[in-house]
């Protein structure tokens, strides 16, 4: 008798360009404390612990942003606290674990613990000109498993459109958030 494994992942990809240095805008995104800033407010996500190690080649005092902000680098373990079902009080954790991080580049964490059964976030930067300007490309590519079989599945429509909402978000917030630290 033989066994038949039901996997199934899923790709989910955004792209923005704002129009500030690539430095500046891995900084902001290198920073947990933002993480929250840039969430839907649906989503209550709050930050509820950080074991942060700098990223190489960094001081500690090097590596922050603001004097309390510490730059989350490879091995930083961020937990998180969000409404499963937005708008409903039903709350759950999730442990992230960055897995790489290069200066002005990308930044990869993966789930440790969490609603998925696997899901891997990579944020990547480049300098790009739009118009004369230059600006800074992100792009977020995110792979993920559901797990549940069939149920997983049909979950899978509602958590795609979750994840399209919640950059939309993050794209209309980011470049407000971004003008207010430059300016």
């Amino acid at each position: 008798m033989s066994i038949l494994i039901f996997r199934m992942a899923f790709h989910f990809q955004a792209e923005q360009w704002v129009p500030y240095p690539v430095d500046e805008v891995f900084r902001f995104f290198s920073n947990p404390g933002n993480l929250p800033r840039i969430m839907p407010p649906s989503s209550g996500t709050e930050l509820v612990r950080l074991d942060l190690v700098p990223p190489p080649g960094a001081r500690i005092s090097g590596a922050t942003v603001t004097e309390d902000a510490p730059i989350a680098g490879a091995g930083s373990r961020i937990v998180t606290s969000f409404r499963v079902i937005p708008f409903l009080p039903f709350r759950a954790e999730w442990i992230a674990l960055i897995t790489e991080f290069e200066w002005n580049d990308h930044f990869c964490d993966e789930q440790k613990k969490g609603p998925f059964k696997s899901f891997r976030h990579c944020h990547r930067l480049s300098a790009e000109a739009k118009d004369g300007k230059t600006g800074t490309v992100v792009r977020d590519v995110i792979e993920y498993e559901v797990g549940f079989g069939l149920l997983g599945l049909l979950a899978q429509f509602f958590i795609q459109r979750q994840l399209r909402k919640t950059f939309e978000h993050r794209q209309r917030a980011l470049s407000g958030l971004l003008g207010r630290r430059m300016s």
